[in-house]
């Protein structure tokens, strides 16, 4: 009863802003029901006076909602799916999350850029997304503003790949009578699940290739989605190596990101469960539900978020952003090349 008290409005109102997003990101998958509700969320935020009764809601909704997104994410893997048709692309995955992670680490050295935002940028750029920076966030302990940033930059060039690759993929002679080219180079640069399917669908209408690339470029996006274990994994350890050589304690087991095991095991539950025959739409809700909740999640972030301060400080992570874009999608055309694939 406590726990409703303190935090039952502030979640409300979260929940009041998320549903017609959920609904307008339905309508419009290029953009996605996340960027809708950020943006509520900072604009309605401008609005209220006095969020002291609200706050408490919102922080438990952006913190903890957040964590069980990711957690709910883990019903939707299928491991022996993506181990065995993943595996081709498994070195252009490598390959480009290196990639993208070494270009946040010396752009925020050369630009000065902070390193929460860095990383999370480098993070989402180079994983899936809001969903890496969904779990990368708790971890390195950073604040909504900067999840809004880092979300913000990511949306901007998921927007841009799914527009251009497309055409862009005609223009470098992808096969046309196969989706396996494309389909990897999709889901190989182009980092959010939304953006993926809009780029792989178009992809399939242009060339009457009924699904064939969206199943590709879905099941590469999958497995390029585990990397979340061992990036957050490793965060976790550089978090306390950081602290302990800055003579503060701290405990690995509080930064731990515990969730990350709880996903691993809604993947393995869904594993075992697909091959001892229980229909993969049992799952269904669960995967929709996790979609929703990283929608909600992002409207309490919007409303944690200053939208002047965040635009006066965009600058910098914009450029870190595009330039882990291009070198993502560099990457994955010289490999596929060099591959045989393309």
């Amino acid at each position: 009863m406590k726990f409703i008290k303190e935090n039952g409005l502030g979640f409300l109102v979260c929940l009041i802003i998320a549903v017609p997003c959920w609904l307008l990101g339905q309508k419009f998958t290029i953009i996605g029901g996340p960027v809708f509700a950020i943006i509520a969320g900072m604009i309605i935020t401008l609005f209220l006076k006095d969020k002291s009764k609200l706050q408490k809601g919102i922080t438990f909704t952006s913190k903890k909602i957040l964590q069980y997104a990711v957690i709910l994410l883990g019903f939707g893997m299928n491991l022996s799916v993506v181990l065995e048709t993943g595996a081709q692309s498994l070195p252009i995955i490598c390959a480009t999350i290196t990639t993208s992670l070494v270009i946040a680490f010396v752009l925020h050295k050369v630009l000065h850029i902070p390193g929460k935002i860095s990383t999370l940028v480098g993070v989402g750029s180079s994983i899936c997304g809001g969903s890496a920076i969904a779990a990368t966030a708790p971890v390195i302990d950073a604040d909504d503003e900067e999840v809004a940033q880092a979300i913000s930059v990511i949306f901007f060039f998921n927007v841009l790949a799914a527009l251009i690759f497309p055409t862009l993929g005609g223009i470098l002679g992808f096969a046309t009578t196969s989706g396996e080219a494309f389909g990897i180079f999709a889901g190989t640069a182009v980092n959010d699940t939304s953006s993926v399917t809009a780029a792989a669908s178009t992809w399939d209408a242009m060339y009457h290739l009924g699904s064939q690339t969206l199943d590709k470029a879905v099941t590469v996006k999958l497995t390029r989605t585990l990397a979340i274990i061992p990036i957050t994994l490793v965060l976790a350890f550089v978090q306390t190596k950081k602290a302990k050589n800055e003579g503060k304690s701290i405990s690995l087991k509080k930064i731990f990101p515990f969730f990350i095991l709880y996903f691993v095991l809604a993947c393995v539950i869904t594993t075992v469960a697909l091959h001892f025959g229980v229909p993969g739409s049992v799952f269904t809700p669960i995967k929709t539900l996790s979609k929703f909740f990283i929608v909600l999640a992002m409207s309490a972030i919007g409303l944690n978020t200053n939208i002047v301060k965040l635009v006066k400080s965009g600058g910098k992570p914009i450029v870190m952003g595009f330039c882990c874009w291009l070198g993502i999608a560099g990457v994955s055309l010289l490999l596929q090349y060099m591959l045989g694939i393309w």
